[in-house]
């Protein structure tokens, strides 16, 4: 089996429906772990859904009619996708990456935080909260005196023979409003944002292009290869 190193990148276009994603993911990880295929990012959008990892409570599903809910074997709660927000699903072989998953995931918190800094926004990661956030100086603390903090993007991976898929989603200039379908990720407590809700006017262009110039040193920096 030869050795793969290259990354093809593959922005879809239109809204791509959760199943053909799926589809495609399982076919492209297959082949991967194969050695047959080169790794992938695939940068997309969802029409309006809601997904339900492995530890969803139906409790945080407050309106089950909204949308079409789909299952889906990643790890995780609840989360909404649709127009406006650019999902990232990253088919990576961990087996050349380090097979390392916390390593991973944190190559992925990086990379998402990297992307953010390139339109100056702070992305920060929180003990026990999954995903990336927000500080809004612009709203009251908490009653604990905490500042208030919204989400700007989330993450969900599953492996198959050590490669990677699902992935992560960052709110660009989705409709904020959809998000209230579901407890997102199951926390109560805060609120969700985007970039344009925080007053910057960044199309997904723009996203896509932060998003490939921060990979190469965000993943070497976290997760370096190993033999």
């Amino acid at each position: 089996m030869r050795e793969r190193a290259l990354v093809e990148w593959i922005t879809g276009t239109g809204l791509t429906g959760y199943d053909e994603a799926v589809a495609f993911m399982e076919a492209r990880v297959d082949a991967i772990a194969r050695g047959t295929a080169d790794e992938a990012v695939w940068l997309l959008e969802h029409p309006p859904l809601y997904t339900a990892g492995t530890s969803a409570r139906i409790d945080d599903l407050t309106d089950p009619d909204r949308f079409p809910v789909h299952r889906a074997s990643r790890g995780g709660q609840f989360t909404y996708h649709g127009p406006g927000q650019r999902v990232v699903y990253v088919m990576l072989d961990l087996g050349r990456r380090g097979r390392d998953v916390r390593c991973f995931v944190r190559a992925l918190e990086g990379w998402v935080i990297a992307t953010l800094a390139q339109f100056g926004v702070k992305g920060e990661i929180r003990d026990g909260r999954v995903g990336v956030w927000v500080v809004r100086p612009d709203r009251p603390p908490a009653p604990d005196g905490t500042p208030a903090e919204d989400k700007i993007a989330a993450i969900g991976i599953r492996l198959r023979r050590w490669v990677s898929f699902h992935g992560i989603s960052i709110n660009v200039d989705p409709d904020l409003s959809h998000f209230t379908g579901i407890v997102p990720c199951g926390i109560r407590d805060h609120g969700v944002t985007s970039l344009v809700d925080l007053g910057l006017p960044v199309t997904m262009t723009d996203l896509d292009v932060a998003l490939m110039r921060t990979f190469d040193e965000a993943m070497s920096h976290h997760c370096r290869n190993r033999p």
